[in-house]
């Protein structure tokens, strides 16, 4: 998992804008899943700031939410819970 340099949000609120055709999502791992089970990888699928001006990411990974059974989740995170993959 990441940890050095800038965090994530601020790396992509800086990158260069991509073609309109250029698939924006970029891999994650979410550090606090629904289950709270071990960090999973995710798919980073937008930014946007809540009420008070933090960051938060728009993701979807694997959850285990009933015994044995795992489901996909997408849910806003606070980007404090995501970390770059």
């Amino acid at each position: 998992m990441g940890g050095r340099g800038a965090p994530l949000h601020a790396r992509i609120a800086r990158a260069v804008p991509t073609p309109a055709l250029a698939c924006p999502a970029r891999h994650c791992w979410v550090t606090a899943p629904a289950d709270g089970g071990d960090p999973r990888p995710g798919l980073l699928l937008e930014w946007r700031k809540d009420v008070h001006g933090q960051w938060e990411g728009r993701v979807v990974y694997a959850a285990e939410l009933r015994a044995g059974r795992w489901s996909s989740v997408e849910e806003w995170v606070s980007a404090d819970l995501l970390k770059d993959g």
